[in-house]
């Protein structure tokens, strides 16, 4: 009887053990980092939810943030960048300010994120400030990807969505809500950073995929979803 309730014991400790090592690859399997970036009125901030909604129901840890934001210093980073319409900032400040929200983000939450196994789903990351302030703000993108390399300690999304979409149909959908200090930059600045997004997206086809949004939001959903399937499997 003894030695039936060992063997009992020990064969109930393997199936844990086992368990746990299954767990641990399976989770190391799943960690990922995916940005959605484009340009203001795309969709990123449904897309980012509609996306981090369905890898939970497949049985993901996800963990979802914003750029800038998510930290005490990131979001009032962000109130600066984006409602302090007293302010002049130049271009060279608002990339540094950007940056800096984005490498306390890096150090706070996404490593940590990462490094327990979580996928990680940003709603705009470095990208954007190379369209941004690079493409449509004139500084050289070499010097933005050297300073955003220092700043994101060269950790960079796995994949990165690019949602694109007419600028006129992104107007139209921010119609009914009041415009950032970013949103009010003219329209040749922003039809600057809907090309630099397109242009940049070229450099890197494996890294980021360009999804067209104008088309229903369930559409562009699905599509997203397919594709991070895809790349996880």
């Amino acid at each position: 009887m003894t030695l039936r309730l060992l063997a009992s014991g020990w064969h109930f400790l393997c199936k844990i053990s086992w368990a746990r090592v299954w767990c641990q690859i399976h989770l190391h399997r799943s960690k990922m980092f995916i940005s959605l970036d484009g340009i203001d009125g795309c969709g990123k901030s449904t897309q980012v939810e509609r996306l981090a909604g369905r890898l939970r129901q497949a049985g993901h840890d996800v963990f979802t943030c914003r750029d800038p934001g998510s930290t005490g210093l990131g979001e009032a980073v962000r109130g600066i960048l984006l409602n302090r319409h007293d302010l002049e900032i130049c271009r060279m400040s608002e990339m540094l300010l950007f940056m800096a929200a984005r490498a306390q983000m890096v150090q706070e939450l996404i490593l940590p994120a990462l490094n327990s196994g979580k996928i990680v789903v940003t709603d705009r990351f470095l990208l954007s400030t190379i369209v941004y302030q690079g493409y449509a703000g004139k500084i050289t993108v070499d010097l933005i990807e050297q300073v955003g390399a220092v700043a994101t300690a060269q950790v960079l999304p796995d994949l990165n969505f690019v949602l694109d979409l007419p600028l006129e149909m992104a107007r139209n959908r921010m119609s009914h809500r009041e415009v950032d200090r970013m949103e009010r930059m003219g329209t040749d600045y922003h039809e600057q950073v809907r090309q630099g997004f397109l242009t940049h997206a070229k450099t890197d086809p494996q890294r980021f995929v360009v999804i067209d949004v104008s088309l229903p939001t369930d559409t562009v959903a699905d599509q997203i979803c397919e594709i991070v399937k895809a790349k996880i499997s």
